[in-house]
């Protein structure tokens, strides 16, 4: 692995962890919830953000594997 490709590896796997963290919080909220610090409401809410990062993760970790994928190297750089 080059360079370039490691910091596109970099890039990618940090947008990957941006969805992750926002799982992490939003759990951490919904925690909250059920111990009756805040609005039943909050968790609900708190609930599709969860759904919501879990796509943004899966569709980052589906584009990791389309960029490092043998056949995007075979047709040369990825576009971005």
């Amino acid at each position: 692995m080059d360079e370039g490709e490691f910091a596109r590896l970099q890039k990618a796997v940090h947008d990957a962890r941006r969805p992750l963290n926002r799982i992490t919080m939003q759990s951490e909220l919904i925690k909250l919830a059920l111990e009756g610090a805040v609005p039943k409401e909050k968790a609900l809410t708190a609930l599709d953000k969860i759904i919501a990062g879990s796509k943004d993760c899966s569709d980052s970790l589906s584009e990791l594997v389309a960029q490092f994928s043998p056949d995007a190297n075979d047709e040369g750089s990825p576009t971005e």
